[in-house]
C-alpha cells in the first residue's frame, strides 16, 4: 500500500526553488542589539552596539550632552565611577573627555562581557570593568578618593538612597554626584548627606540630578549586600 506522501506531486518551478533555499537546521538567533553614540570628547559620533535587556535605560542623548555641558565637557585627570554601568554609555563619555581613570561596575555577566568587549574595541586603557554590587564597591573606595560618581541603579528598585549615601562618602567636598531617579530627589534628603543640587533636568521619565558634595562632616556608611560573582 503506498503511502499519502507518495501521491504528492514533485514540486515545480518557484516552488521547488523556494523548498531548496529554506534551511534545514535554522540558526537560532541570538538576544537583539541596539545601538548608543558617544556624543562628545575623543571618540565623539562612535557607535557601540549594546543587547537589549529589560529595564536597561542607556541615559538619553540630550540628557548626556547637558549632563557634560554642566561639568565643563574636559574631565582630563578626573577619577570616575559608573556605579550601575549598564550599557555603560556614561563611564565612556567621561573617558572620552580625558578621566584618568573610570570604574565601571555591573551585576549582570552578559553587560560585562559588552562592556570589556566596548573599552577593548576603543582601546582605553582608562577603563576598568568589574563584576559586582555597585552600592559594595562604592563602600570600599577609600573616602573621597573620586572625583565624579555616575548613579543610575534601576528605577524599580531599592538602591537609590544607599547609593547616594556611599557616593557621599566616596567623593570629597566639591566632589560630584550625577544621580538619575524617576523623581526628583528632596533637598532635605539630600542635605543630611552633605550634598546639594547644582542642576536639575526632567527629560520624560527621567529627573537627571548634577549633585555637590558641600559638607565635610561624616556621611553615615550604608550596610552592604554583596551578591553572587561579586569579588569581595
Amino acid at each position: 500500500m503506498s503511502s499519502a506522501s507518495s501521491k504528492r506531486p514533485p514540486l515545480t518551478g518557484a516552488a521547488r526553488h523556494a523548498a531548496e533555499k529554506k534551511p534545514k537546521n535554522p540558526v537560532p538567533k541570538g538576544p537583539s542589539s541596539h545601538e548608543i553614540r558617544i556624543i562628545g570628547g575623543q571618540w565623539r559620533r562612535t557607535r557601540l552596539k549594546v543587547i537589549d535587556k529589560p529595564g536597561l535605560r542607556p541615559t538619553p542623548d540630550r540628557v548626556r550632552e547637558t549632563l557634560f555641558n554642566w561639568l565643563g565637557q574636559d574631565l582630563s585627570g578626573w577619577r570616575c565611577v559608573d556605579a550601575f554601568a549598564g550599557t555603560g554609555v556614561l563611564g565612556l563619555e567621561a573617558a572620552s573627555r580625558g578621566a584618568a581613570h573610570v570604574l565601571m561596575v555591573e551585576q549582570d555577566a552578559v553587560l560585562v562581557r559588552d562592556l570589556q568587549d566596548n573599552a577593548t574595541r576603543l582601546k582605553a586603557g582608562m577603563v576598568s570593568v568589574q563584576r559586582g554590587d555597585g552600592v559594595a564597591t562604592l563602600l570600599r573606595l577609600p573616602s573621597g578618593s573620586v572625583d565624579l560618581v555616575f548613579i543610575d541603579p534601576p528605577f524599580d528598585g531599592p538602591l537609590f538612597e544607599p547609593a547616594l549615601k556611599a557616593a557621599a562618602r566616596a567623593v570629597p567636598v566639591g566632589g560630584w554626584i550625577y544621580l538619575e531617579a524617576p523623581v526628583a530627589w528632596p533637598a532635605d534628603a539630600l542635605e543630611a548627606l552633605g550634598l546639594q543640587c547644582e542642576r536639575h533636568l526632567k527629560a520624560g521619565a527621567v529627573h537627571a540630578h548634577l549633585l555637590q558634595r558641600v559638607s565635610s562632616e561624616s556621611v553615615p556608611t550604608p550596610a552592604a549586600n554583596p551578591v553572587e560573582g561579586e569579588t569581595p
